[in-house]
């Protein structure tokens, strides 16, 4: 009995241990999130608000710009209310905001979700008809459909993203409150909902289109073309590693408990690279479009040209007042007798008036 008692005791140990490790991991894994959280909000709201200023407001009006303008304004729209999130986890996951923020907060970012995967699915098909069907793409590929479209991508997300936020509430345990949904068998069903029309189906349809461009893009030897494909590949590939851990584990966290401890970890690591996705895209943007680096470059040099306007207009304006009086001086110098100085004073005094 001495001998269980003693090994029962190093169970206790072990798992006390265990337990101030895994809190510790736990807490360490949080303060990191919360980093990459503000990181998100500060990078993605100013990188996504510039793409909408440029694509809105600077760029030729083309289907390309209100592709890439409604993908920013997705971000930008999640990015801003991240806020809400980061300071729910700062709180240990307690939400202090009440019932209506709670669901708002998962409807927009259920949306981003989905806008985000379907405005790239419309992306890819139609760059790969746009290769491929040449003649129709010239004929009937227009800014007014694709703005149609966009707005038929917003009402998809929309509906596929209301459930989320219906069942989404606010739940109290231990004098805590806490966001989150009534029961298992409701999560199970949103995560296969997100799946399927969140990442899998339009993921197939990305995928196959992107082939069909490569495929045809070996006969093309323009560099811009070859340009576009590189960001739109980027775009995919960035969405594609931000977002699979997430769905990965919201599947493992449902099904199988004996992992929970890990999969908590794990879920918070990849929540944090998934709203990393938001931020990403307007990187991608600058670095690799040339087109968007001009107009970019050009809106900011307008907006400093403004700003010190008025004390550049201060500034020669004086440069031209001193140098008109030194002309002044150098011919009243120079005029010999008084009553022709005091002419020239005069006529000078006269033009000055």
């Amino acid at each position: 009995s001495f001998y269980f008692c003693i090994r029962s005791e190093n169970k206790m140990e072990t798992y006390y241990k265990y337990q101030i490790f895994y809190y510790s991991v736990l807490t360490h894994v949080q303060t990191f999130s919360l980093v990459v959280y503000c990181v998100i909000i500060v990078v993605g709201t100013v990188g996504n608000g510039l793409v909408i200023y440029v694509t809105g407001f600077k760029m030729r009006k083309t289907v390309n710009s209100v592709w890439f303008l409604n993908l920013a304004l997705a971000d930008f729209l999640f990015t801003a209310f991240l806020v809400f999130t980061a300071v729910s986890l700062s709180q240990q996951h307690q939400w202090s905001f009440g019932q209506f923020m709670c669901k708002l907060n998962t409807f927009v970012s259920s949306v981003n979700m989905f806008a985000s995967v379907f405005f790239l699915a419309a992306i890819s098909l139609d760059r790969c008809l746009s290769i491929w069907v040449v003649v129709w793409a010239q004929n009937k590929r227009t800014v007014l459909k694709a703005q149609i479209i966009s707005m038929a991508i917003w009402l998809a997300a929309g509906i596929c993203s209301t459930p989320s936020a219906y069942f989404r509430t606010v739940i109290k345990h231990n004098n805590k409150t806490y966001s989150t949904y009534p029961s298992k068998d409701i999560v199970w069903r949103l995560n296969i909902l997100r799946f399927l029309m969140g990442f899998l189906i339009p993921f197939l349809a990305i995928f196959f289109t992107s082939v069909a461009i490569v495929i045809r893009s070996r006969h093309l030897q323009r560099a811009r073309k070859r340009r576009f494909h590189r960001i739109l590949f980027s775009i995919i590939f960035a969405f594609f590693i931000c977002w699979l851990p997430f769905h990965v584990l919201n599947f493992i966290e449902v099904s199988d408990q004996n992992l929970q401890k890990v999969v908590i970890i794990g879920s918070t690591l990849s929540v944090s690279l998934a709203f990393m996705n938001s931020c990403l895209n307007p990187i991608l943007y600058v670095f690799m479009c040339d087109e968007f680096q001009k107009k970019l470059k050009r809106s900011l040099c307008f907006v400093l040209e403004s700003a010190l306007a008025e004390e550049h207009l201060s500034f020669a304006s004086s440069r031209s007042l001193s140098s008109h009086f030194s002309r002044i001086s150098r011919k009243s110098d120079s005029a010999a007798p008084e009553d022709n100085r005091v002419h020239a004073l005069t006529f000078t005094e006269s033009r000055v008036a």
